[in-house]
């Protein structure tokens, strides 16, 4: 099957994937679920993944597929969860995480809305820059998103959110030079 066979099903995959993904979301708001959820995203190893999303991100959006961006959203969502719960788990890291599960089930007010839809609005505006092909504001997204995510950790977490500069820098370095030469590669095969 070639590309353009696949393209026709771009848009219902994407559909498909949005949909799953929704569900996951509201699934999350079942105490059980999170409780489960976040003794596996305990696992480091789904810290240090979790930025590297960006990356098939930022290739789908280049290549103007919504399958591709929406399958990705939805792995990103799931990858808390991939790893088995650690035997052993930083004091810093279960304080952070009740942090975030705290922030999650509070309750909500305006200003938290906001801050929360800057994660749709962010990935909107990266997706939004790869699609028009401009690697320089979406790189300049990534980092702003590595950046704010710091940020929030360590305002919202204090100390603890501290833990979560390490894997957010690493991310990053990985994301910015793979998604660079990627783009740097793509238009000389298309100047070739």
């Amino acid at each position: 099957m070639d590309e353009i066979n696949l393209r026709k099903y771009d848009k219902p995959l994407a559909l498909v994937f949005g949909f799953l993904t929704l569900t996951l979301i509201l699934t999350l708001t079942n105490q059980e679920f999170l409780s489960w959820a976040f003794a596996r995203h305990q696992n480091l190893l789904s810290w240090y993944i979790r930025p590297l999303f960006l990356i098939p991100f930022c290739y789908f959006a280049y290549k103007r597929s919504w399958a591709g961006i929406s399958i990705t959203i939805f792995l990103l969502a799931t990858s808390m969860f991939w790893f088995p719960e650690p035997a052993v788990v930083s004091p810093e890291t279960a304080q952070f995480l009740q942090m975030e599960i705290d922030y999650l089930t509070r309750a909500w007010n305006p200003a938290k809305i906001l801050i929360t839809l800057l994660v749709p609005i962010s990935l909107i505006i990266l997706g939004a820059a790869f699609w028009k092909r401009n690697l320089f504001i979406g790189l300049s997204v990534i980092v702003l998103i590595a950046i704010g995510k710091v940020t929030w950790s360590v305002v919202f977490g204090g100390e603890s959110g501290t833990s979560l500069i390490a894997p957010a820098s690493l991310g990053l370095i990985i994301c910015v030079v793979l998604i660079y030469f990627g783009v740097r590669r793509s238009r000389k095969d298309k100047k070739e």
